[in-house]
């Protein structure tokens, strides 16, 4: 069944920071909604691309060479094995779009930021 999300409603249904919700599937992807506050974990992904579209907030994702700074409404994605850390100035509200068995902190697997059973938003 085809079911509408209005994303400002379902950040409307959390508070929790670096904490990635699952808002929806596409093949062997996941579409997650996250508030960020401050500075994350330098890490890496192996295996996966990750993409970041910026809905509210300001965002700079830091990289080993340099930063990218998104506005609302922009997104970049971020190539498997590039290390990167998210910083919100102060806060964001955003999409990822990412394989399902992509770990937030990727590399980092025992970080205190990991997540590794996310929830789903119609179970918030």
């Amino acid at each position: 069944m085809l079911q509408k999300v209005v994303l400002s409603e379902a950040f409307g249904r959390f508070s929790d920071i670096w904490s990635p919700k699952i808002a929806g599937d596409i093949n062997d992807l996941q579409v997650k909604l996250a508030k960020f506050e401050g500075e994350f974990v330098w890490h890496h992904h192996d295996d996966e691309d990750e993409l970041f579209l910026l809905v509210s907030g300001a965002l700079r994702i830091e990289l080993e060479d340099g930063a990218v700074e998104l506005s609302p409404g922009e997104f970049v994605i971020i190539p498997r094995g590039t290390g990167h850390r998210p910083v919100a100035i102060p806060t964001a509200e955003v999409v990822l779009l990412e394989p399902a068995t992509t770990l937030n902190t990727g590399s980092r697997p025992d970080d205190e930021h990991t997540v590794s059973k996310l929830q789903r938003l119609d179970a918030v």
